[in-house]
């Protein structure tokens, strides 16, 4: 009888132990696996609303039996989640992705942005200093995403669209640029002394373009030592509304996303994207002041940059998902292919101001040639001055009630429709091909109710009409 029972028992010891093994197998199945679930299944973002506090859902793993799995258990899984974090983040990169589709257009779109900033640049073009260096001061842009991008992968294993403080400020060099832009060829068509005595403004706003990019050099050496995080936003989040307010909106639906962009980061946006189109405005109404329609194909050539703008605001609309990677593709691709049209378009403008290959001699030219003589003279006529019925002032107020008022509709009105957690690739399509088709046609029609053609293809050789002619192709093989 003893030796019954003790079989007995023995044999109920074995199960118990088999039981205990196959929970614990089966929990750390579930903790290896959900990473994997949470990519197919994320939480959802709704707000359900019950005395001004939001219950949001985490998983469905029940917590007694996760906390059955050892310790050691726990830390693979973790390490496991980590590892599978770092993956994803591969794919939102905007800065360091030299070896996809992405890295290889915006390399690609370098030289002929410079080939853009040369033509321009012509002595006989008559292009406002400041306006010029606007353009000019793009490049520093450019450079300043490299550290960013090198720091958010570095440290934090995110993308710079997803480091709020470092997006923003590396944004903020592009708002900069549009500004100088807008000043400059403002300032040229209204000031009626500006031929005789320069800009009102001096050097002013290069000092305060340079001032700004030395704050986000230091920001970008310092910005980690001072304790920002991945998700700290830029400039404290200076205007963001309380969670607690947020979520008492009547309208509000749905709760953000940890890596939604700020107040001031939306600002920038809103503003470069504003005034860009100013610009656009402001280079078609060069041609009047010059004399020269070759002016109104900039703003043609302008119009895949501004594609290119409008894609990166859809990117951060949808929160940056990896299913609409090919905005950033796409958003490379219209940089690439804007700084191609701006290089044409200001060739354009050389062209016509006399420019030839001769341009191209590094060597002093020749004071008594009749061909330089011709384009200084033509350099050094005055502009056509227009008359403005605003002042900078007004004008620098409209785009401040646009780009506040823009920020705060986008970052919490999207709040409460479904269309920004959906991951929707027809609607950011549409949201990127519509804008700039809407700009295109108001273009197109007012450019037919001006000269009464609204849009025509460039001609690169000969006088306009007659096209490309053979002479024309050897030239530009010489080139």
């Amino acid at each position: 009888t003893h030796g019954v029972e003790a079989n007995s028992t023995l044999a109920t010891k074995e199960a118990t132990t088999i039981t205990m093994v196959k929970l614990s197998s089966a929990a750390l199945a579930a903790a290896l696996m959900l990473p994997t679930c949470a990519a197919f299944a994320p939480a959802s973002s709704y707000l359900t609303k019950n005395g001004m506090k939001s219950l949001v859902a985490t998983n469905m793993i029940p917590a007694e039996l996760v906390t059955e799995v050892p310790a050691a258990l726990l830390s693979a899984a973790a390490t496991t989640t980590t590892a599978a974090a770092a993956s994803s983040t591969n794919l939102l990169s905007f800065s360091d992705q030299g070896q996809n589709l992405a890295g290889i257009f915006f390399q690609a779109s370098l030289l002929p942005y410079l080939g853009f900033l040369y033509f321009l640049s012509f002595r006989g073009n008559r292009t406002p200093n400041l306006g010029n260096f606007g353009w000019q001061y793009l490049l520093l842009f450019v450079l300043g995403t490299i550290p960013s991008g090198i720091i958010t992968k570095s440290v934090y294993g995110l993308s710079l669209a997803n480091v709020d403080w470092l997006h923003g400020g590396a944004e903020a060099l592009l708002t900069m640029t549009n500004v100088l832009i807008v000043l400059g060829f403002r300032e040229a068509m209204t000031n009626p002394s500006y031929s005789e005595n320069g800009s009102k403004y001096g050097n002013t706003p290069k000092f305060v373009a340079g001032g700004i990019a030395l704050a986000f050099a230091a920001t970008c050496a310092l910005g980690t030592k001072l304790g920002f995080e991945g998700h700290s936003a830029f400039l404290y989040g200076i205007g963001n509304l309380p969670a607690d307010t947020v979520t008492s909106l009547p309208f509000v639906m749905h709760s953000e996303p940890e890596n939604a962009l700020s107040i001031p980061t939306w600002a920038i946006h809103c503003s470069s994207v504003i005034e860009f189109l100013f610009a656009m405005d402001i280079i078609w109404k060069f041609s009047e002041t010059t004399g020269n329609e070759k002016w109104k194909g900039l703003t043609w050539g302008m119009l895949p940059l501004h594609a290119s703008g409008i894609c990166a605001c859809t990117y951060h609309f949808f929160y940056n998902p990896s299913s609409l990677q090919f905005l950033v593709e796409l958003q490379a691709f219209f940089t690439l292919l804007g700084n191609l049209t701006v290089a044409i378009a200001a060739y354009r403008i050389a062209d016509s101001n006399g420019w030839n290959l001769r341009e191209l001699n590094p060597f002093p030219k020749s004071e008594v040639s009749p061909e330089g003589i011709a384009i200084d003279e033509a350099a050094a006529l005055p502009y056509n001055v227009m008359e403005t019925s605003e002042s900078e002032l007004v004008l620098a107020g409209k785009l401040a009630a646009l780009t506040i008022g823009s920020s705060y509709i986008i970052k919490y009105g999207e709040l409460a429709f479904d269309l920004p957690f959906s991951e929707n690739g027809v609607a950011a399509g549409a949201m990127v091909f519509g804008i700039p088709a809407i700009t295109a046609f108001l273009y197109y029609n007012r450019g037919k109710e001006e000269t009464g053609e609204g849009f025509s293809l460039p001609s690169f050789g000969g006088k306009d009409g007659e096209g490309l002619s053979m002479a024309d192709v050897k030239k530009f093989g010489v080139s």
